[in-house]
C-alpha cells in the first residue's frame, strides 16, 4: 500500500536514539538538542505575541519585519550586499523544510544531487523523495578533507545540485576557502546549484571567518543559503528556518513551501524578529559558550578510550568505537545507553552505504558542564561494560 518512495525510510536513527534515551535515563547526547534556554528577552517577546493576538496566519513566506532582519543578517555577516527581502527572503517550518522545498523546487526525476558523506541523515531522503540520485563525496577522516578528484569525479551533465554544510554536521568540519573555490567552479562548469545549509554558522571555533558560498565570484546565480534560528537561538522546537535564492528560484521555493506547510508559527516569527535584533556580544559570545564545551567533553571522550579529531565548528564530534569495542555501531550505541546511561547516534546513519560508519559514533556536546562531567564519569565504565 506504500509509495515506492518511502519503502526503504526507517526512522530518524536520531530521534529512535531519543527514543532509547529517554527509555532508560540516559543523558541525550544524540540529537541536537541544547538543553540551554533562549535569551529572556526573546522568550518574553513569543508570549508578548501571543497575548498581542499574533496568532493567525502570517504571510506565508514570512512577516515582513523578520525577512527585513535576515536580509540585513545576509548582507553584513554573510557578505551578499544583494539580498532584498522581498524578493529573495523565505521563511519556513526550520531548515529541514527550506531544504526540502527548495528541491522540490528545481530538482526533477533523473536528475544528479552530490552529498558529501558523512552527511546529515535528511539530505538522501530528501534527494530520493524528489526523484534524484544522490552521488556520494566522501569527507576524508581524521581533519575530513576532500578528495578534489573524487569530487569531480561525482559531477556529470546530470548534476543538477551539491549539498554544502558548513560548519558541517556530523564531524565539524568548517569547509575551508578552497575547498568552496573547488565547489564553486565545478557548479559553474556543469551548471550546477549549490544548495549550503549554514544553519552552525556562528558556531566556528576556527581562525577562518564563516564564508558562504553564494559570496563567491559568479555563485549569487546560483546558490540557495540555508540557515534558521534553531542552533543560534537554542529555539530548535520554533522550527524557524530561512532560505536565500535568486529571485527566479525563489518563486519556486515559495510555492513549495506553500503546499508543504503554509507558513511558519506567526507568534515565533514575531520573536525571531527581536532574536535577530539582539547585540553583537551575543552572537561572538555564542562561539566561546560552545568552545568551552568542546574543550570539556572531548578530553573526557579520550579518557574514556574514544579517538575523536577536535572539531572546528557546530557542537558535535565523530569519535571512532574501534579502540573500545567490536561491535558495530548500532549495538554498541543500544549497549552504551543500557549499561552507563549515556546517548550518541550510530555513526552509520551518517552514511551510505551504511558500513562505512560501523566504527563511529557521533555525540553532541551542547549540554550544561555538568552533564557533560557526568557523560565522562559514565562512559569510563564502557570498557567494563560493554563486551568486545
Amino acid at each position: 500500500m506504500l509509495a515506492t518512495r518511502v519503502l526503504h525510510f526507517t526512522e530518524s536513527v536520531i530521534r529512535e536514539t531519543t527514543r532509547l534515551a529517554q527509555a532508560h535515563g540516559a543523558l541525550n547526547l544524540g540529537q541536537g538538542m541544547p538543553d540551554f534556554d533562549p535569551p529572556e528577552e526573546v522568550k518574553e517577546a513569543a508570549c508578548r505575541a501571543i497575548r498581542e493576538g499574533f496568532n493567525q496566519y502570517a504571510v506565508t513566506w514570512g512577516i515582513a519585519p523578520l525577512r527585513q532582519a535576515i536580509a540585513a543578517k545576509m548582507r553584513s555577516f554573510n557578505g551578499l550586499p544583494w539580498v532584498d527581502a522581498d524578493e529573495h527572503v523565505t521563511v519556513c517550518c526550520g531548515a529541514t523544510e527550506c531544504m526540502m522545498a527548495t528541491m522540490l523546487a528545481i530538482i526533477d526525476p533523473g536528475d544528479e544531487v552530490v552529498i558529501f558523506q558523512p552527511f546529515y541523515e535528511n539530505y538522501g531522503p530528501d534527494a530520493r523523495l524528489t526523484g534524484a540520485t544522490p552521488k556520494w563525496v566522501p569527507l576524508h577522516p581524521p581533519d575530513w578533507h576532500i578528495d578534489p578528484a573524487e569530487l569531480r569525479a561525482a559531477f556529470s551533465p546530470k548534476t543538477k545540485a551539491v549539498i554544502i554544510n558548513t560548519p558541517n554536521n556530523p564531524t565539524g568540519k568548517v569547509f575551508t576557502r578552497d575547498e568552496l573555490d573547488l565547489i564553486a567552479g565545478l557548479c559553474q562548469e556543469f551548471d550546477a546549484i549549490a544548495l549550503s545549509d549554514e544553519i552552525y554558522e556562528y558556531i566556528n571555533f576556527s581562525t577562518r571567518p564563516h564564508v558562504s558560498i553564494a559570496a563567491l565570484p559568479g555563485m549569487a546565480e546560483r546558490t540557495v543559503t540555508i540557515s534558521g534560528l534553531s542552533k543560534t537561538f537554542s529555539v530548535t522546537g520554533w522550527r524557524l528556518g530561512y532560505c536565500i535564492a535568486p529571485a527566479t528560484m525563489t518563486a519556486g521555493i515559495r510555492k513549495a513551501h506553500d503546499f508543504l506547510t503554509v507558513g511558519a508559527p506567526h507568534p515565533l516569527q514575531v520573536a525571531g524578529t527581536t532574536a535577530m535584533a539582539l547585540p553583537q556580544g551575543y552572537f561572538d559570545g555564542l562561539r566561546e559558550h560552545y568552545r568551552a564545551r568542546r574543550d570539556l567533553f572531548l578530553p573526557l571522550l579520550r579518557e574514556a578510550g574514544f579517538s575523536a579529531h577536535t572539531p572546528d565548528g557546530a557542537y558535535y564530534v565523530m569519535a571512532d568505537i574501534a579502540g573500545l569495542s567490536d561491535l558495530d555501531d548500532v549495538t554498541f550505541v543500544r549497549r552504551m545507553i543500557e549499561t552507563v546511561g549515556v546517548a550518541g547516534v550510530p555513526g552509520s546513519s551518517f552514511y551510505h552505504p551504511k558500513e562505512q560508519g560501523r566504527t563511529t559514533v557521533r555525540f553532541m556536546f551542547a549540554k550544561r558542564d555538568e552533564a557533560l562531567h557526568e557523560a565522562g564519569r559514565r562512559l569510563l565504565g564502557l570498557r567494563y561494560k560493554v563486551a568486545k
